[in-house]
């Protein structure tokens, strides 16, 4: 076995392989370290304070639904947008608020979901409640 005559020289070319892995374990840490990115609506639900009483027998209730057609249908009338938000200062009037129940379709779509609990939040009502969550509880994989 023959030994070339420059294999005495050093090498000119710079080893980029622990450079690499360097830059690979900083790009796991930086991946790790960013924050997962959640799109969220604030619900402030409310607080029990004193022992709760038992319910009213009959109650006044009023049903905001969204079909998968993204109208909103309250107490089974169709509504727009723009009219919920003085159908709710007309409740708020009433001598006993009546409860809102919100029930949006699975197949309603988000947008239109978080504007009407936006326009709620808005509107200051303080009996409000999601009705229908069961139905998804359960997914099929």
């Amino acid at each position: 076995m023959s030994v070339p005559a420059d294999s005495h020289r050093p090498l000119s070319d710079i080893n980029t392989t622990p450079l690499i892995d360097v830059l690979l374990v900083l790009l796991v840490m930086l991946i790790i370290t960013i924050p997962v990115a959640s799109h969220s609506l604030e619900v402030e639900l409310p607080h029990c304070a004193a022992p709760c009483t038992a319910r009213d027998p009959n109650p006044v209730r009023n049903r905001l639904t969204i079909d998968p057609a993204d109208r909103l249908w309250w107490n089974g009338v169709v509504i727009e947008e723009s009219q919920l938000a003085a159908t709710l200062a007309r409740t708020r009037e009433l001598r006993v608020e009546p409860e809102l129940q919100f029930a949006p379709d699975a197949g309603a779509s988000y947008a239109v979901a978080a504007r009407t609990m936006r326009t709620i939040k808005a509107s200051g009502v303080t009996k409000f409640g999601f009705v229908g969550n069961e139905r998804f509880r359960d997914f099929a994989i």
